[in-house]
């Protein structure tokens, strides 16, 4: 019998009602895949792949173009702490549908989220070493050989140029921001997203302390936030159309609940208030407690990833389910120092997308 939980309860296509789906093409990047990209159909088959030379470092998309945006773990990079190897990037590509790789901008410190703005710019996240005393809270003496690693966020042209950078410990109050009790000081306050708002601000997701943020690019400065009376341990906040931001509230260490559930909001930055929310119906079904995304599809539906378990669902204005797939590529990580960190066998993924044929020009 098969002793993977997840694998055994089924893979592949588990659903489809095609009359509410928005139809189309997912994509998606298993985390201990040694570098393959996969994109499939409405019914769970393979149409495309990608075969890469670096494992995925969190995730891949589309742009504009139609190439493929990856971020790749770069190799060999020294890690200032264990968890590191889990979660780093260092290469971020721009790859045409058959895999050439036409251009690369390296950065040894990226980590979780590269934002590729589709005009040649990348919006990304890095580290750089802080006085431990700078920072408030978490787990007394978990630092990192003495030192806490803060984030910063860069911005770079086509040709790796830096444009712009923010440096977390010169524009937030730690004791403003103190990461969570449960949270090892090795790193502050941990951006697992980054993206750039239509009025050229950038939104960010501090996942150790709990809050989102808007950073005004002239000055730097946080002018709006939500912080852990709303959210816990969130992740992928995106611009929607209407101005509002979506979010995928992961639930680890929710205050006030004793059941931990996961949750998508979509917030409208004006009031502060939720002004759309999906949970499952019984909510401890949905929960991944690191990870996730949502993405809200052209016809109003949102592509939900539940990352730590693999499943990818697309979920109607009403709540309803009408696509849900789980990734059928199960293996451990090829590098032993992040099979070390985690050494199971996992279909996990950061994010899935899904795209309009349209959006896909060269797929025939």
């Amino acid at each position: 019998m098969d002793q993977n939980t997840l694998r055994r309860r089924g893979t592949g296509l588990i659903g489809v009602d095609r009359d509410l789906s928005f139809g189309g093409y997912t994509l998606y990047a298993p985390l201990t895949s040694p570098g393959v990209v996969h994109l499939v159909d409405l019914d769970g088959n393979e149409v495309h792949r990608w075969r890469l030379p670096y494992r995925p470092g969190r995730h891949a998309c589309i742009l504009p173009n139609g190439n493929l945006a990856y971020n790749g773990a770069l190799p060999g990079v020294p890690a200032p702490f264990d968890m590191w190897h889990k979660y780093r990037g260092g290469v971020m590509c721009e790859v045409d549908p058959h895999g050439t790789v036409l251009r690369e901008h390296r950065d040894p410190w990226a980590h979780h989220d590269a934002n590729h703005l589709g005009d040649g710019r990348i919006l990304y996240t890095s580290v750089e070493p802080v006085d431990p005393g700078e920072v408030c809270g978490g787990v007394a003496g978990t630092e990192a050989g003495g030192k806490v690693y803060a984030d910063v966020v860069k911005e770079v042209d086509a040709e790796g140029n830096l444009l712009w950078s923010w440096h977390a410990i010169e524009h937030l109050r730690p004791e403003d921001y103190p990461l969570q009790p449960h949270y090892w000081r090795e790193h502050w306050p941990l951006i697992n997203s980054v993206a750039e708002l239509s009025d050229g601000n950038v939104v960010a997701s501090l996942r150790s302390v709990s809050a989102v943020i808007v950073i005004e690019r002239t000055s730097g400065k946080v002018v709006w936030r939500l912080g852990s009376d709303f959210l816990a341990q969130q992740h992928c906040v995106s611009e929607l159309d209407n101005g509002h931001l979506l979010i995928f509230d992961n639930g680890t260490f929710r205050p006030r609940e004793s059941i931990t559930y996961s949750r998508i909001v979509e917030v409208d930055r004006a009031t502060s208030e939720i002004a759309w929310e999906y949970t499952d119906s019984t909510r401890e079904a949905f929960f991944t407690p690191f990870m996730g995304s949502a993405q809200r599809l052209a016809n109003g539906n949102t592509l939900v990833t539940e990352s730590a378990f693999g499943r990818i669902f697309e979920i109607t204005a009403a709540g309803e389910v009408c696509w849900e797939f789980v990734v059928p590529q199960f293996a451990k990580y090829g590098e032993p120092e992040a099979a070390q960190v985690f050494p199971v066998e996992s279909n996990a993924l950061f994010r899935a997308y899904r795209y309009a044929p349209e959006e896909l020009p060269w797929l025939s």
